[in-house]
């Protein structure tokens, strides 16, 4: 056991600090292979945890949502009325924009309200699905640390059971390693429930920030193209009275 000297307490007084766990003799495996069904569940939810963040992390994207450039390359097929070469344009891109715009060209005799209701729908069912594939991470996030807590008090029965019954007056070395061994649980359940909070606001967020620039991109074709031209304004004539 190393001490050493900490500086805000007062001189003489020392600190033990363990130069390493095995020193005390702390099986960090063994205590893993005897956490029972709850540290089972934990781990199964870290794999569930790792599957749906890698996924998220790979489809949800912005050229999955809104690609760059795409809006401009429209743009001047829109201009020069060359439907066909939108339509060509757009079967090659798996996007939400991509779909969107699709389905304004397809529609380009409705109304500016139509139109942009139908966007909205569209967007919005497709903004609404990439976060439901990420709300595994939330119900991760939810039941792992009480999963954890489960095997905690679990464990603490069973170590109290040791010592009432098999140790007569009891023992503190089978209480603190029972102790120990529950604890365990508690620890792993955090550790996974705490990444995976993180993975899913990061989530939510980038799907908020995603849907902003969908919005914007959208909003500008429909302005663009199916904005009605204000008229412009009568002219009253000078009614001349008879005398």
């Amino acid at each position: 056991m190393r001490r050493i000297e900490w500086p805000g307490l007062a001189p003489g007084v020392l600190l033990a600090l363990p130069v390493a766990a095995t020193a005390a003799g702390f099986d960090l495996a063994g205590q893993f292979r005897e956490g029972g069904v709850p540290l089972l569940v934990i781990l199964a939810l870290s794999i569930l945890f790792l599957a749906v963040s890698i996924e998220r992390l790979v489809h949800l994207r912005t050229r999955a949502v809104v690609p760059d450039g795409l809006v401009e390359r429209v743009q001047a097929l829109w201009e020069a009325r060359d439907f066909a070469g939108i339509e060509a344009l757009l079967a090659a891109e798996d996007s939400t924009l991509a779909r969107i715009v699709r389905y304004l060209v397809a529609h380009r005799e409705q109304g500016f309200a139509f139109l942009n209701g139908a966007a909205g729908d569209i967007a919005s069912m497709e903004l609404r699905q990439h976060q439901q594939k990420a709300y595994a991470l939330a119900i991760v996030a939810t039941v792992a640390p009480i999963v954890g807590l489960l095997g905690t008090v679990l464990g603490m029965i069973e170590a109290f059971h040791v010592i009432a019954y098999e140790s007569g007056m009891g023992n503190a070395t089978l209480l603190a390693g029972g102790i120990s061994k529950a604890l365990v649980n508690t620890a792993s359940g955090l550790a996974v429930a705490l990444p995976a909070l993180g993975m899913h606001h990061f989530l939510k967020h980038r799907v908020a920030t995603l849907g902003l620039a969908l919005e914007r991109q959208v909003n500008r074709l429909l302005h663009d193209w199916f904005m009605p031209v204000a008229a412009p304004p009568h002219v009253l004539k000078e009614v001349r009275h008879a005398h």
